[in-house]
């Protein structure tokens, strides 16, 4: 009878890091895309005035 030694390891890290890779093109990919759709600008201007009275001058 012979004794075989799996090396299972290095495929595992193999494995891993295919996958990593993946995710990583995966996430790469969505972020060039988008960057590339333009949204578009608000046309309303934001203002609101604060009342003085909301202030507190803390020393």
């Amino acid at each position: 009878m012979q004794f075989t030694k799996k090396t299972s390891s290095s495929s595992k890290v193999l494995v891993f890091a295919i996958k990593l890779g993946l995710v990583l093109v995966v996430v790469l990919g969505v972020i060039f895309l988008l960057n590339k759709i333009d949204f578009p600008a608000p046309k309303k201007q934001i203002e609101k005035i604060i009342p003085n009275e909301n202030f507190k001058i803390v020393k």
